[in-house]
Order: C-alpha cells, then sequence, then structure tokens
C-alpha cells in the first residue's frame, strides 16, 4: 500500500489505461475521496488505496483491477 502522505488534494488519478477517473479531494482513512466535479451524480465517489498501482508526479494511476465506479470522468469530459 502507499503511504496516504504522498496523497495530494488535487491530484489527477487515472485508470490503468491513463483515462482520467476523478480528482483527489481528501484521504479519508484507507480511501481516496474525488470531488463531486468529475462525477455524473454530482456525489463524492471513493476509491480504495490499495488499488494504486503507482504515484507519478502530480497523477495518481489505478491497477487493472480497481473497482472504479461508474459514471466517474464522465463530466469531464463532457465539459472540455
Amino acid at each position: 500500500m502507499f503511504e496516504k502522505i504522498r496523497i495530494k488534494e488535487h491530484m489527477e488519478i487515472a485508470n490503468s489505461e491513463g483515462v482520467h477517473v476523478g480528482t483527489v479531494d481528501e484521504v479519508v482513512d484507507d480511501k481516496i475521496k474525488l470531488t463531486k466535479s468529475d462525477s455524473m451524480d454530482d456525489m463524492h465517489h471513493f476509491l480504495m488505496i490499495d488499488d494504486i498501482e503507482e504515484i507519478a508526479e502530480n497523477r495518481i494511476v489505478l491497477k487493472k483491477t480497481a473497482q472504479i465506479p461508474t459514471g466517474l470522468g464522465n463530466k469531464a469530459e463532457m465539459t472540455s
């Protein structure tokens, strides 16, 4: 597991293929709370810290096996 201290507010989160999934709002226990702005339902969603493959500069890349809630990243893609 990655050290929680390496995860910072506003870091980008991408799936294993490099596609934007969300943005870090904060770390709560062993979960990453995502901002509502990347969610189709305007709700906070969470990802498990154990699902992180790597952290490179200001980007978190998730493992292929990560459980990603449906609808994340879509809103950001639509407004770009």
